[in-house]
């Protein structure tokens, strides 16, 4: 399994590019506007979308990612994982026919290129040697974090969350983690705001982090532009005995 990092940043600007994992080269976790670096042949092979929540930094690719697929001769549709409550929003609020087509409609209702299937946390999706299980965190708004196993282990990914008592019991339960891609968003001079915006700092993820049973890779992601250096150094400091590194845009992990 090749996991390779076309966004990992909490925001815009001086080169980065938000959240989107390209699992191989036909799944998505995750469409922030790091996709718009792939070339046309790449987004047309990609087929399947799992979503962590709906916030505007995970989501901003997506509309552009179906326009690009569009074609009326088109064989298989693009299936987008989500929790019941992404998929109102993104239908309600992006998908209206305002903001942008309803592609659950084109080129027709029985034949849309676009289709939605509800993904609730406790399931697992299987996409050829892929298993994707959906675990529930706790962010300001319902989201997931997802792991996802194959024959040479398993590696998650946290989504957007703060200090919750049910990823961790689902890492653990995991009998190969390999890697684990976490985000940590703000430094710690700003724990008050992760908090209240539902974010970890190194603080609070390091204190959960001792809650792990395993000893995978730790990979940091969704950190806001700018702060990235200070927030590894924060996070290296307060766990030194683990195997922390900074994702960065065009980072290639294999499992």
């Amino acid at each position: 399994m090749r996991i390779r990092t076309l966004g990992c940043s909490g925001g815009i600007g001086a080169g980065s590019r938000t959240t989107a994992l390209l699992i191989d080269n036909d799944v998505l976790i995750d469409a922030g506007t790091g996709i718009g670096d792939l070339a046309l042949d790449e987004l047309d092979a990609i087929r399947h979308v799992f979503l962590t929540h709906a916030h505007l930094d995970h989501v901003a690719g997506l509309p552009m990612l179906v326009d690009a697929n569009f074609d009326e001769n088109f064989e298989v549709p693009v299936t987008v994982y989500a929790r019941s409550e992404t998929v109102e929003a993104l239908k309600s609020h992006l998908f209206n026919g305002v903001i942008w087509p309803d592609f659950t409609k084109l080129p027709d209702e029985k034949n849309p290129l676009l289709q939605f299937k509800i993904c609730s946390p406790g399931e697992t999706v299987r996409i050829g040697h892929r298993n994707f299980h959906a675990v529930d965190v706790n962010h300001s708004v319902p989201s997931l974090g997802y792991t996802v196993q194959n024959s040479g282990g398993v590696f998650a990914v946290s989504g957007d969350t703060k200090t919750n008592e049910t990823l961790w019991p689902a890492l653990n339960s995991c009998d190969d983690l390999r890697v684990l891609v976490i985000e940590v968003s703000f430094p710690d001079e700003q724990e008050a705001l992760a908090t209240t915006a539902g974010h970890y700092c190194p603080a609070t993820m390091c204190r959960d982090l001792e809650r792990l049973k395993h000893d995978p890779e730790i990979w940091l992601t969704g950190m806001k532009p700018g702060q990235e250096e200070r927030i590894l150094r924060q996070v290296i400091d307060a766990a030194p005995d683990k195997n922390i590194q900074m994702l960065a845009r065009g980072t290639v992990i294999n499992v």
